[in-house]
């Protein structure tokens, strides 16, 4: 019976670590897995299924990358894949791909055996749904379709919607929302809000809400931190990314206090408080939990 070796394995994973690096704020595992199935000629062996269900191929390079992950070489953020620094190192230094996925197995096991005791994995983790790696695979793709559908909710939420969104989740937080900007030019504030219900006690808190796919700069942001003052507090929301100079230019003021989030941020906050929605709030973004037993961290 023909088996996926090793080395054609470490081919896989070195085909998706290329692919990675040249995108090197990640992509969408699923992007990622469909550019190395280009660059790749299939057996037909490896373009088939398993008896439980999945492409052999897709199945084999998501059950590799567990490796590589507990090796610190590649860090997965609700679908999103980014080799680290140590994974960049191991890719220049170990060029042979079976000695660059053999060096990923050796440091999961080391991991592995840190970890309690647990049952044994087969030797092939992918025609296994019982493994340990598997969960960890059903885990990871099942967190992914449910990002998916909540990022492409909160993007295509209509920008007043989003507002409205924020101001709630700000209420949940404990803070007191003094004005929401209507329909219309806003001079660059969005939300005002106060840690007391009289706005006695500074600071105040000035929002700037902006619902776009692309990166806001350091020019952006500075446009908004023109307009905060000695006792002002600024908070940046976007459903998009900051670039790397406006996140050090939040990082380094010393004056203006500015806080940014991001869409990732912004749906971990309405989690963490999602028990301090209103009714009305929770209708913007409901949420419904589902347990299942997850793998071991």
């Amino acid at each position: 019976m023909p088996e996926i070796t090793r080395r054609r394995t470490g081919e896989f994973v070195r085909h998706l670590f290329a692919v990675l690096m040249d995108h090197p704020d990640g992509m969408q595992a699923g992007d990622a897995i469909a550019a190395v199935r280009k660059r790749v000629k299939l057996t037909e062996y490896e373009a088939g299924e398993y008896p439980s269900g999945g492409e052999r191929f897709e199945k084999i390079l998501r059950f590799a990358t567990v490796d590589t992950v507990k090796a610190g070489w590649l860090e997965k953020r609700k679908g999103l894949w980014i080799v680290t620094d140590s994974g960049r190192k191991a890719y220049q230094e170990l060029t042979d791909p079976e000695a660059f996925y053999k060096k990923a197995v050796q440091l999961y096991q080391q991991w592995k055996s840190s970890r309690p005791a647990s049952e044994p994995e087969s030797r092939d983790p992918a025609a296994d749904p019982a493994s340990a790696k598997a969960a960890t695979v059903t885990f990871e793709q099942a967190e992914e379709q449910a990002w998916r559908e909540i990022e492409g909710y909160l993007r295509g939420m209509p920008p007043y919607d989003f507002q409205e969104l924020v101001a709630d989740l700000l209420r949940a937080m404990g803070y007191h929302v003094a004005w929401v900007s209507p329909p219309g030019k806003d001079g660059g504030i969005d939300i005002l809000a106060w840690g007391d219900p009289l706005g006695t006690r500074p600071p105040r808190i000035k929002v700037q809400v902006k619902r776009v796919q692309q990166k806001v700069n350091v020019e952006g942001l500075r446009s908004f931190m023109a307009l905060l003052g000695e006792d002002d507090v600024g908070i940046f929301v976007t459903t998009g990314e900051f670039t790397k100079d406006a996140e050090d230019e939040a990082r380094t003021q010393e004056k203006r206090k500015v806080t940014l989030i991001n869409l990732v941020g912004l749906f971990d906050l309405w989690v963490k408080h999602y028990g301090n929605l209103s009714d009305t709030a929770r209708s913007r973004l409901p949420l419904q939990p589902i347990y299942f037993l997850a793998p071991m961290p």
